[in-house]
């Protein structure tokens, strides 16, 4: 006999109760809870509301009713810590769970919906509340008459969905602050477990991850707890409890000095909702209001996000875990206030951060001198032996590139082992990874010989050394060993192609949104054609080669083919690369220039406008090519007909659409001395400039269309640097 143990999902008291408190409905329609003195200890407030009974319905929802059998009071407006299928969390409401430190104060978690930034987490300590978590897209958060809210349905609770399921289940808020997901497993007699939160941000990221004062650092197996200098773990068998100072500061200014910690980041900075106490001040001035504000201050917080002179002082009340980020360009600095006595090591910087026992120097004999130097000579002359094994020769190729280097290990570890897998191609794969401030990356993992050599030298030559608002951007790169791998900044929407070749509604992007990506793709072309100290022609241009972030801002990506040409350079010879389908007729000569990109673009800036494939073979006969159509829809002045017909909005604009379609067709010109340059092609989208007179469709049909890339190196596909939507 399988014994069942009940789960309680409505808390009225928290408080342990013995055998003699009642619950009980008053003659005036007040449901009460009474202590052992008769006294009131809670209550509905629903006296004189013409309550006539109570009734628990079958989903667990405690329903005061009148004699209409209107509800005038029930628990599904009331909710603790638990919400359950059928529950709807609206702005005003909110889960709570509390939790005491080891200190004894209070940490009160508390998760709600709020119409501006849909779900909010946030704890609470001393009354001071930081946000650590709320929803990227409150559009997901909308019902159909605009408002914010979650309704808990089989399968969704607002932006969360998982697997549908016939079995018990609830919502938790824990004590933690985890959003966990638990579903009755009949076969183990138990309740599996899921945390709902744990795509959105890592372990790290929760404010007491490690406890007060205690670092958080991501390692292979899920996350380290360690402690800065001048304090000590409180339970060496639990380090997530946190750290203790190893002494008491005092109250009195004059008495207390700063361990400084580097290179750190705080959970409340991630989404901006912290306000600075002083802003544009100088460490020592952010150091000096602390020791002012006494007790009232335990640590302080300066943050520089630019070269440039001034920072942001935030002074805490409480301390809270920190993180370990040793690779953001700026970080942030931490001053955990110590008595003055104490004997402070200044500056402790990198994971882990433990303490070193005293050096003690021994001094031996003449002979053990010389030993010791000997052994020393050949201990340097071994570790550079190993040190040259663990990075290939072709090390010497790599750019002196101003961006971060990261360590195997610890890619693997913000991986968790390579775990979350995007997208998968020819030569390597990419993965979903997280930095220890929690901010989301794509690591590119190149896998070969040859080829993978001159691709990965393509993209570190090229996106590593530029940077421009519409280009993706290169936070790093790991060259160690046969490694290869890049890593990149998350783009949250993913690529074009998933928004312009669809037959859901859901996914589709209205006129405004499609000619901002237009114009974005442009200007990252003609910055990389005309303003950089080196021409670079991307040769790969292709929608799932743009990125699109969280506003729908078009980034170009992948620039594993790319070529670095000088700018009195006219034209390049080179193998053909690329994707059929987007090849301008000059690759059959292998003389290009960067005109090829100003063709692709073309064909690009076609399949957004009209919302179909470049070669569509689902498609009637007549219709499979699209330029075939758009050069006769062109002659026969029907272009209006070429416009994506799925979209009611895309219709609205359909004149202007048309409009645009004519600058393509200048960008598709047979002959690439006529094609514009792409500086005069945003000036054209921008409206500042005309388009050329006297255009004609001199365009062909490229032959051969497929559906595969020419070259390997091209087919790490539509999710690269993206996750999904």
């Amino acid at each position: 006999i399988k014994i069942i143990y009940p789960r309680s999902v409505w808390l009225v008291q928290r408080e342990l109760m013995n055998d003699t408190v009642q619950m009980r409905l008053t003659q005036e329609g007040d449901l009460v809870l009474l202590g052992a003195d008769g006294k009131k200890m809670w209550s509905t407030n629903t006296a004189g509301k013409s309550v006539v009974g109570l009734n628990l319905t079958e989903v667990g929802n405690l329903v005061l009713y009148d004699r209409n059998d209107t509800i005038v009071w029930q628990s599904f407006d009331h909710p603790t810590n638990t919400i359950l299928p059928g529950q709807e969390l609206r702005p005003g409401m909110k889960l709570t769970a509390t939790s005491s430190a080891p200190d004894g104060t209070a940490r009160v978690y508390t998760f709600t919906t709020d119409d501006q930034m849909g779900f909010v987490g946030s704890v609470s300590v001393a009354n001071s509340p930081q946000i650590y978590y709320q929803t990227s897209d409150v559009s997901k958060m909308k019902s159909d008459n605009g408002q914010v809210g979650a309704l808990y349905k089989n399968g969704t609770f607002g932006e969360f969905e998982f697997s549908l399921t016939s079995l018990p289940q609830y919502i938790r808020l824990g004590l933690d602050g985890h959003l966990n997901l638990y579903v009755y497993d009949k076969h183990s007699n138990s309740w599996i477990t899921t945390d709902l939160l744990k795509d959105r941000f890592d372990d790290c990221a929760y404010p007491f991850a490690c406890g007060s004062y205690g670092i958080c650092s991501y390692a292979s197996h899920g996350y380290d707890c360690g402690c800065p200098n001048e304090t000590q773990q409180i339970d060496v068998r639990a380090s997530s409890l946190g750290c203790n100072r190893t002494s008491a500061f005092s109250c009195d200014s004059h008495d207390n000095t700063f361990a400084e910690v580097e290179k750190i980041a705080f959970f409340a900075l991630s989404y901006n909702n912290i306000s600075a106490n002083i802003s544009n001040t100088t460490v020592e001035s952010c150091k000096e209001e602390c020791l002012k504000k006494g007790c009232s201050c335990t640590m302080a917080l300066f943050q520089n996000q630019t070269n440039f002179f001034g920072g942001d002082c935030y002074l805490l009340s409480y301390s809270f875990s920190l993180v370990d980020n040793s690779y953001e360009e700026y970080s942030t600095l931490a001053f955990i206030k110590v008595s003055h006595s104490s004997n402070t090591l200044i500056s402790s910087s990198i994971f882990p951060r433990k303490r070193r026992g005293r050096m003690v120097s021994i001094l031996g004999t003449t002979v053990g001198a010389v030993s010791m130097v000997l052994v020393s000579i050949f201990g340097i002359y071994f570790l550079s032996k190993v040190r040259r094994n663990d990075v290939e020769d072709d090390d010497l190729d790599l750019p002196r590139l101003q961006i971060t280097r990261f360590p195997y290990e610890d890619l693997k570890a913000m991986t968790r082992d390579f775990n979350i897998k995007l997208g998968e191609g020819g030569f390597g794969s990419v993965f979903l990874g997280t930095l220890p401030s929690g901010g989301r990356i794509v690591v590119k993992r190149l896998d070969g010989f040859s080829q993978i050599k001159k691709s990965f030298l393509a993209e570190a030559e090229t996106i590593g050394t530029i940077h421009h608002v519409n280009l993706v951007r290169l936070l790093g790169f790991c060259a160690e060993k046969s490694h290869r791998l890049l890593v990149y900044e998350y783009m949250c929407n993913g690529s074009l192609d998933k928004w312009i070749f669809h037959n859901d509604q859901e996914f589709g992007v209205c006129w405004q949104v499609r000619r901002k990506i237009i114009l974005d793709i442009a200007r990252g072309l003609a910055y990389l054609h005309e303003e950089c100290h080196q021409k670079i022609i991307h040769l790969d241009i292709k929608p799932q080669n743009i990125l699109l972030d969280e506003h729908f801002n078009a980034k170009l990506a992948d620039f594993g083919l790319s070529k670095l040409i000088d700018k009195d350079q006219s034209h390049v010879m080179t193998t053909m690369r690329g994707t059929p389908g987007y090849l301008a007729p000059e690759w059959l000569s292998s003389v290009i220039t960067e005109k090829v990109d100003v063709y692709s673009f073309g064909i690009v800036m076609l399949e957004v406008l009209c919302g179909r494939k470049n070669v569509d073979r689902y498609l009637p006969s007549d219709e499979v090519h699209m330029l075939t159509l758009f050069k006769c829809k062109a002659e026969q002045e029907q272009l209006l007909e070429m416009v994506d017909k799925s979209s009611g909005d895309m219709q609205l604009h359909g004149q202007e659409a048309v409009k645009m379609m004519k600058i393509a067709a200048w960008c598709l010109q047979d002959d690439s001395s006529m094609r514009p340059p792409m500086s005069r092609v945003v000036r054209c989208l921008e409206g500042s400039a005309d388009i050329e007179d006297g255009l004609s469709c001199s365009f062909s049909v490229p032959s051969g269309h497929s559906d595969h890339s020419v070259d390997d190196a091209t087919r790490l596909l539509p999710s690269q640097l993206s996750g999904p939507r």
